[in-house]
């Protein structure tokens, strides 16, 4: 079965975003590379050297947070309202925990509440542009 594994890009705070995510989800980052451990034979802008080529940060159920800073030559990230990174966790107190943790400094769009579906979800965009959406089935099938 293949794995849809979300990909951020950012405007050069890709550590700083994946450290809140870290923190947030707990784990160690898979792989953490920067630009400066390219080969020779790909030089990278030298102002460039310490972002984040690529960090991966394993979570639960085998999926995979994944994400870079885009280089200068690149076009540049911008926030798109047509995409949300969304979590399903096991309990209302960890869909707190991810909730509160993720919009710090950022904003909520709509608060961790129970719905109509039978869900506890709330909505966000943390502070570095990225949506997310928090849910926790108050009905799990088993």
């Amino acid at each position: 079965m293949a794995s849809v594994n979300p990909y951020l890009n950012f405007n050069g705070n890709c550590e700083e975003a994946f450290n809140l995510y870290k923190s947030v989800f707990g784990g160690e980052f898979f792989m953490i590379s920067r630009f400066s451990e390219m080969p020779p034979e790909f030089p990278c802008d030298p102002s460039e050297k310490d972002k984040i080529m690529h960090v991966s940060l394993p979570f639960s159920n085998g999926t995979i947070l994944m994400g870079s800073d885009a280089p200068k030559a690149y076009q540049r990230p911008i926030e798109a309202s047509n995409l949300n990174v969304a979590v399903n966790v096991d309990s209302e107190d960890e869909a707190n925990k991810v909730f509160n943790g993720l919009s710090a400094g950022g904003t909520v769009t709509m608060p961790m509440a129970k719905t109509f579906w039978n869900a506890y979800f709330g909505m966000l965009t943390d502070k570095f542009g990225v949506n997310w959406m928090v849910s926790y089935d108050l009905n799990p099938k088993k």
